[in-house]
């Protein structure tokens, strides 16, 4: 079934919509990870969640999942695709905007400013 949105933004988002989705492209965005890597990164995701968000990412074209091993266990590594890397300088600017949004609220912070997704733009 074709998904239909009223918008590019609206499309975007339903890519990368999520708590975790922002995170994992950002360290993806880094080097390609296994598993144990992402969980390590963010220790808070449970490993249905992770293994959720990430099969969507993949679903969606933007992370690729390799498999290799001969026997259980196989060693499964996550990178990001082209498409992948295209979405950079829209995590930057997003990003960037909350930075800026922060400083202007009393009440909220950013704890990690865009690094991580400049360098997904160095990586491409």
């Amino acid at each position: 079934m074709k998904k239909s949105y009223n918008n590019g933004v609206e499309a975007t988002l339903g890519v990368i919509s999520g708590k975790w989705k922002p995170q994992l492209l950002c360290y993806l965005g880094q080097r390609p990870q296994r598993t144990c890597d992402l969980r390590q990164n963010l220790p808070a995701i449970s490993q249905k969640v992770l293994t959720q968000q990430l099969r969507e990412l993949e679903r969606d074209g933007i992370i690729s999942r390799q498999i290799s091993g001969d026997r259980a266990p196989f060693k499964v590594t996550y990178a990001l695709t082209e498409l992948g890397h295209s979405l950079g300088e829209i995590l930057v600017q997003m990003s960037l905007w909350g930075e800026q949004r922060a400083n202007q609220v009393p009440d909220m912070e950013v704890t990690h400013d865009h690094e991580g997704f400049t360098q997904l733009l160095q990586n491409s």
